[in-house]
């Protein structure tokens, strides 16, 4: 992971939920990249999305830049496509709840919306998740379930276990926990035992099931 053209070797990433100790129990996913960075003295800046309705940005992950010391900006979900535009960022990395055969991957709600933003912007996007995450028996993304969270979650807002109205009362709320990245979004997907390959028949898509079955000794490693 490089930093883009600011005469540095140090690098602004973007994230987005919560994807380290307080989600995996570990070094984390995504975090654990950017606790990796930092660790070698690659990280400039980390940047963590809120993450509404939750908040798992807000709440957890800005808490764990707080406690490791990593220098690291929480900003509203609604400001990453300004972050690139007048700040850039070299790289954008999220964690996955599951990534179908053909390398669709689904998280948290607002991932598909950065993968597009990074596109725009030729910002690299990577998927970081465990092994257990892929699903070769799922055929895209098309084929995942998608959660549907209670309407309260969005629209009102709980404070020392009160909750408070914010939207008008009889308002309908949509509120998906998840959204699909397409394939073609993703630079990589990277797991704790290697990097998954694309296919050479399509190479917008990932070869998860090869990945799978392929040999520990022939998976290539990170960097």
């Amino acid at each position: 992971m490089q930093a883009g053209g600011r005469g540095d070797s140090k690098a602004r990433v973007l994230t987005i939920c919560n994807t380290g100790s307080l989600a995996t129990a570990g070094w984390g996913t995504a975090l654990g990249v950017i606790r990796s960075l930092h660790a070698r003295g690659r990280l400039e800046r980390a940047f963590a999305c809120e993450t509404r309705p939750y908040n798992q940005g807000a709440r957890l992950t800005a808490f764990e830049f707080v406690e490791d010391g990593i220098p690291g900006t929480l900003i509203c979900d609604s400001m990453a496509a300004s972050l690139m535009q007048r700040f850039g960022v070299d790289a954008c990395v999220v964690g996955a709840d599951r990534v179908a055969a053909n390398g669709d991957t689904a998280n948290k709600i607002g991932t598909y919306a950065l993968a597009v933003l990074c596109r725009h912007h030729g910002v690299p996007f990577y998927v970081t998740a465990p092994l257990t995450t892929l699903d070769a028996k799922t055929r895209s993304g098309s084929d995942i379930p998608i959660e549907e969270r209670p309407g309260d979650e969005l629209s009102c807002l709980k404070l020392n276990g009160e909750s408070h109205r914010l939207a008008a009362p009889g308002i309908e709320v949509w509120n998906p926990a998840f959204d699909v990245t397409p394939a073609a979004l993703i630079t990589g997907i990277a797991t704790d035992k290697g990097l998954v390959p694309k296919r050479s028949t399509g190479p917008e898509d990932y070869d998860v099931a090869g990945f799978l079955v392929q040999p520990k000794g022939k998976r290539k490693k990170l960097a």
